[in-house]
């Protein structure tokens, strides 16, 4: 799913290989050695320290990353990230998300960067030339580790939209990176036609994966978004900061609004932070944001293309999951900029919201009209939940 996976688990969604062909692997070091100064070339970065390395088998991937699934999607986790995309209609009841997760991580992945043993891992079993292709991308990754927190950047839980904005910043920046470190011209990438041509095979390529294709499009645009509009926003972030060739901590972007509409970055248009005012735990809590709530609209309509061109005005979000006894329950608030994107979003999703019947369960799409902002409260639980009448409130 889209931002709760990280960086490591994705590798490069547009470089896929596994011809028998493949490096020894005394080979690894040299090979990523050899890469080294093309990658510096290519950020304008710097390598601080040696880059550690090593080869893995296609069994050794898929246990590292079972066991990193069960260390950051336990049970509890799970069922309330299932719970909130079930109700809401972007994932069906019969899917498990874990082990589609796992299924697609791992689907003829070439080599990836783990930042919490700064270890870059070649795949026994890649062809050498994609192999050299996607140690490359990986390797700005391991470059941006040395001068930022990537480990504990994509281990953040509390806010899924800030950690899919940071997510972006490093997949684009390392997409860009690795063409330019085999393209050297720099004004390739600023090229309108290069660019376009660029998205649809970085699309076209990831399609032709078969557990990609058959997954829910929330799952297959989660996976996508980071490189597409990641990179988009660091041409952006490259035109707009000449001379300062990657953001601080301090600078990287707070929310996929920012991403998709970096002129909100540019003026400072920051989340509303949403809090519940509700002393009982629920079974998890998050946000979804402005690219998650395109996605909800094109699925609520019934598919295409996801529309991003134009800003929603959405300004913050927080929802929960909780559990009942007769299924679960999700309170989702949503703080807009201004009433009529409040009540666009009302007349558009919260309609189609409405429409979806769940056996047992009640909807509600209402304007909180006692917010200091235009806000939006959706609820979808069991009709006989014991809280419709007392429902948690925000500040």
């Amino acid at each position: 799913m889209r931002r709760r996976a990280a960086l490591l688990f994705v590798g490069l969604v547009c470089c896929r290989g596994a011809a028998p062909q493949q490096p020894q692997d005394r080979d690894i070091a040299r090979l990523v050695d050899s890469l080294r100064p093309v990658v510096e070339r290519s950020t304008g970065l710097v390598f601080r320290a040696p880059t550690r390395s090593a080869m893995k088998s296609r069994e050794e991937v898929h246990d590292f990353l079972l066991e990193k699934l069960r260390q950051e999607f336990p049970p509890e986790r799970q069922e309330g990230v299932e719970a909130v995309y079930r109700l809401l209609g972007l994932l069906p009841d019969t899917v498990d998300l874990k082990s589609l997760l796992l299924d697609l991580y791992t689907e003829q992945v070439a080599g990836f960067y783990d930042p919490a043993s700064r270890t870059l891992f070649g795949v026994r079993g890649a062809e050498p030339a994609m192999l050299r292709l996607v140690l490359a991308h990986e390797l700005v990754h391991a470059l941006q580790d040395q001068y930022l927190p990537l480990d504990s950047i994509m281990k953040k839980q509390d806010d899924a939209d800030q950690q899919t904005a940071a997510q972006a910043v490093l997949e684009g920046h390392a997409m860009i990176a690795s063409i330019l470190a085999f393209a050297p011209d720099r004004d390739l990438i600023r090229q309108p036609q290069f660019w376009s041509m660029a998205r649809e095979q970085v699309r076209s390529s990831a399609s032709s994966m078969q557990v990609f294709a058959k997954a829910p499009l929330v799952l297959r645009e989660g996976m996508i978004f980071p490189y597409l509009n990641g990179a988009e926003w660091v041409r952006w972030w490259d035109s707009a900061h000449a001379g300062h060739p990657f953001p601080t901590v301090a600078e990287l972007p707070r929310s996929t609004e920012q991403i998709l509409h970096p002129d909100r970055y540019d003026r400072g248009d920051q989340p509303v932070p949403v809090r519940f005012d509700d002393p009982e735990k629920p079974l998890y809590e998050d946000t979804l944001g402005e690219r998650e709530i395109q996605v909800l609209a094109t699925v609520l309509r019934g598919g295409g293309e996801v529309v991003d061109d134009a800003a929603t005005g959405w300004g913050g979000d927080r929802f929960r999951t909780y559990r009942t006894g007769t299924g679960p329950a999700l309170i989702w608030y949503l703080v807009w900029d201004d009433a009529p994107s409040a009540l666009r979003f009302r007349n558009t999703v919260g309609v189609r919201l409405l429409g979806l019947k769940r056996q047992g369960y009640r909807t509600t799409v209402a304007p909180v009209e006692s917010a200091a902002r235009s806000t939006v409260r959706v609820v979808i639980a069991p009709a006989k939940w014991d809280r419709w009448e007392k429902l948690p409130a925000i500040h």
